[in-house]
């Protein structure tokens, strides 16, 4: 990341000295190193904006904020896969699905599928 995409990545009111910049732009750098794959594009903005946050933000408060998002993230999978589950048991013992059909409307694999079943 060049310093000019990283000032237009913060844009107008960013709060940042010119040292605070550089800071970042170095953190900016170590972050692409960590995170080098074009698929890794999401985690590359998730780390700056964390690194942008911790210098801009109290620690504290920004921890237990994510915190807060990571845990309320985890219920929010397992009501999700609960309900796929019931969903799937139903409609493959109703022979409305199969299987493999059901795992992959559902993006999850076949062998989870199976062992919700009792086949495994």
């Amino acid at each position: 990341m060049q310093k000019y995409e990283l000032i237009a990545w913060l844009g107008d009111d960013h709060g940042l000295n010119d040292e605070q910049i550089d800071e970042l732009l170095r953190t900016a750098g170590e972050i692409e190193e960590q995170y080098p794959d074009e698929d890794d594009r999401n985690d590359r903005e998730a780390a700056l904006t964390a690194a942008y946050r911790l210098m801009v933000e109290a620690p504290e408060d920004l921890v237990a904020e994510l915190a807060a998002k990571r845990t309320a993230a985890r219920v929010a999978e397992r009501k999700a896969l609960v309900a796929l589950r019931q969903i799937g048991v139903t409609r493959i013992n109703n022979g409305d699905a199969t299987e493999a059909g059901f795992a992959h409307q559902a993006r999850i694999d076949r062998m989870s599928v199976r062992k919700w079943l009792g086949k495994r």
